[in-house]
């Protein structure tokens, strides 16, 4: 099969800012802060920080030096270095894990669009019972969800057709400064609230007394999920990157400034959710059922301050959405434009079409439509279970195996130091980690959300 001719990142500011807007998603301005209201504040932080050190990263070492160095979306990836066994299998099941993500994710991105129309509106500065019922109103609906969810995928279409530096690259470029603008106007409003000392506490001010199994593990799947690890994401942006990029730099980099913005987003809710006692630990409803509330509630003295801050943080939330859709649409689009050797624009409009068709379905089985539904779960719930529980542990768990166990030494030595051009330091603590330590603890992940352990 021909190879067609690739392109590259433009800057080394491109290739962070890309890549970490891949990683910066719903993950940390979602799921972070409910997770860390469920697991103790502090405590889960220390721990979640020391699982990217001393996880996410090496195992993203690892995706950078397979894509970088195959120079092919991930399938082929995999593939081109698996000498004839079966490692092929990992680079397809990274692109289905991430064509599947993007069906379901496209539709929780399009609730961040509709809140957001809807904090224009002022829909969201009412009774605050009819806020507590607007969410499950408006994702049980039969149209209003898929309309958001294709535009959002539409949006995204739009940005994967300008190709890798004038889509991807450029639009990384305006939304990630836009995104932390954003972020620290909210924290600071938040910050500055009655008894915000409280949940600023909640985040900093470690008790050990609530550390426990489930904790840990918790900040073991967190690390994993936050950092976009076995979806495709990183393995397809790194074979755009250049022989000349440091890949453990890049790594470390991008694990700083993806806990970076996930502590922003804790310090944005948990200061203005302490403020007017709300719980932390409100769990997976903490963005679009509670913190509307919160924010009325926060800002009632100045209701336009509060209308201001509602918009800014939905708005912020459609951008980290974005980011990442934009890289889980790249796995696909790689994948088609190479593998069936049609031009790019054909294999996003393949991708597009598909993941909306998966969008629908997605959506309306949050709705009335017991068809949609198998043994009691929704396919939006399937999806979400097979590629979050499944998938991506295994697909992670295989790839330290495949780094660590069968690609020569040689090689993963020659892209760590770059040919010899850079120092090679903490070699041999990565990749006794990525040999080791990696596989174990994601067994451990897989086994706990399993709830065998």
């Amino acid at each position: 099969m021909a190879e067609l001719e690739r392109s590259n990142f433009g800057s080394k500011l491109g290739i962070i800012l890309a890549t970490a807007g891949s990683a910066v998603g719903l993950g940390n301005v979602w799921r972070f802060p409910y997770m860390t209201g469920e697991n103790g504040g502090a405590v889960f932080i220390l721990l979640y920080i020391g699982c990217v050190l001393f996880l996410g990263i090496p195992c993203m070492i690892n995706e950078f030096i397979i894509g970088r160095h195959a120079q092919s979306n991930t399938a082929r990836a995999y593939t081109k270095l698996s000498g004839g066994k079966p490692w092929w299998i990992v680079g397809y099941l990274g692109v289905i894990t991430g064509f599947l993500i993007t069906g379901y994710y496209a539709v929780v991105a399009g609730w961040c669009l509709q809140y957001l129309y809807a904090s224009v509106t002022g829909h969201l500065h009412g009774n605050p019972d009819y806020i507590r019922t607007y969410f499950s109103e408006f994702s049980g609906n039969a149209f209003k969800p898929i309309f958001w969810a294709v535009l959002f995928l539409g949006i995204t279409h739009f940005v994967i057709l300008h190709g890798v530096r004038n889509g991807i690259e450029r639009a990384s470029k305006t939304m990630m400064p836009a995104l932390f603008i954003l972020l620290l106007v909210i924290v600071g409003a938040s910050c500055m609230l009655p008894d915000a000392g409280k949940g600023i506490a909640f985040l900093f001010h470690p008790d050990f007394s609530k550390l426990n199994k489930d904790v840990f593990l918790g900040a073991l799947g967190q690390s994993f999920y936050s950092l976009s690890l076995a979806m495709g994401c990183i393995c397809t942006y790194a074979s755009y990157f250049s022989r000349q990029t440091n890949l453990v730099r890049s790594a470390v980099q991008i694990g700083v400034i993806d806990s970076l913005v996930a502590i922003l987003a804790g310090l944005m809710i948990f200061p203005a959710a302490f403020s007017v006692g709300v719980n932390p630990d409100s769990g997976p409803s903490l963005i679009f059922i509670t913190l509307p509330n919160v924010f009325n509630s926060a800002f009632a003295a100045i209701p336009m301050v509060g209308y201001l801050i509602s918009l800014l943080f939905y708005a912020l939330l459609a951008l980290a959405a974005l980011t990442s859709l934009i890289s889980l649409h790249e796995v696909s689009t790689a994948f088609f434009h190479e593998e069936l050797n049609i031009s790019r624009r054909s294999a996003a409009l393949i991708v597009t079409i598909s993941c909306s068709v998966m969008a629908v379905f997605c959506s309306l089985s949050l709705g009335q439509h017991e068809e949609l539904h198998v043994l009691g779960w929704s396919l939006f719930d399937i999806f979400d279970f097979v590629t979050g529980q499944l998938f991506l542990p295994i697909g992670g768990f295989l790839t330290c195996l495949f780094v660590g166990w069968h690609l020569p030494h040689q090689l993963v030595r020659d892209e760590y130091s770059n040919w010899g051009t850079l120092r090679m330091r903490f070699f041999h603590l990565y990749l006794f980690s990525v040999k080791y330590i990696c596989p174990l603890c994601i067994l451990l992940i897989f086994m706990h959300q399993l709830g065998w352990i």
